[in-house]
């Protein structure tokens, strides 16, 4: 009789591990089997939910496009200061043919054909040219010419700053709803009210930060370029001046 008891006790403990074991594993595949059962909001639903402020957030980032695509064209030696018309603008300088290098400068229009226009100007205006009043009229038009590439990058730095504030408000927008949607007295509409404003909250948020950060990387990157563009800029307006001042010195 013990034998028969210690038996049914032996296959009653083994039946209730097995279920211990077995009741967790069936609530994570029943789990999982609904999660894979819910509908995945598409892009599209996705944008819906974040309201009228994602087609702001929408221009922003085309605008950072068109700028990323225009700095890329604009930011090159071969625009801010071109090697031939560099080239060109140092033989006829020191040949003295200040006509020929003026008529380069109006050809070939560029920060580097500025710079050297105005010290063209400067020459022909005085009758003995001082070179300390050259040199500085060459670093103010110089100034002139790097602040307006330096500008220009700023673009990029206000949209960085400005699209997570935008995201930041269509989060303030999605809470309001969220808060409203616990003062309804209809039980059953709080919850999908509810889910609705924390949706665009974090929707909002997410995209002000995708537009933003690549705009702030891209601001880095084209500022460290004008830099090293205004600095190759420096380099040459000090060879047009050297000229200017050799050919000057030759004349008289």
């Amino acid at each position: 009789m013990k034998a028969v008891q210690g038996r049914i006790w032996m296959w009653t403990a083994a039946a209730a591990t097995w279920l211990v074991g077995a009741l967790p594993a069936a609530a994570q595949a029943a789990a999982t089997a609904a999660i894979d059962e819910v509908p995945r909001l598409s892009w599209q639903a996705v944008v819906e939910n974040g309201g009228w402020l994602m087609l702001v957030l929408a221009a922003m980032s085309l605008i950072t496009v068109a700028f990323v695509i225009y700095f890329v064209v604009i930011l090159r030696v071969g625009t801010v200061a071109p090697r031939p018309l560099y080239r060109e603008l140092v033989e006829k300088l020191r040949a003295g043919d200040i006509d020929e290098a003026r008529k380069a400068c109006e050809y070939r229009p560029s920060p580097l054909a500025a710079v050297t226009l105005v010290a063209i100007d400067y020459v022909r205006s005085v009758k003995h040219p001082d070179g300390m009043l050259l040199k500085d009229v060459m670093q103010g038009e110089g100034s002139r010419q790097a602040e307006a590439l330096e500008m220009q990058t700023g673009y990029l730095l206000d949209i960085a700053v400005i699209a997570p504030m935008v995201g930041l408000l269509g989060t303030v927008f999605g809470m309001l709803r969220a808060f409203s949607a616990v003062a309804l007295d209809i039980a059953q509409a709080r919850p999908m009210v509810l889910a609705g404003g924390v949706s665009q909250a974090l929707v909002t948020t997410a995209f002000g930060l995708i537009v933003g950060i690549p705009a702030m990387i891209f601001y880095a990157y084209f500022r460290r370029r004008a830099g090293t563009l205004v600095s190759q800029l420096e380099a040459a307006s000090t060879d047009i001046l050297t000229a200017l001042l050799s050919s000057k010195a030759e004349t008289e």
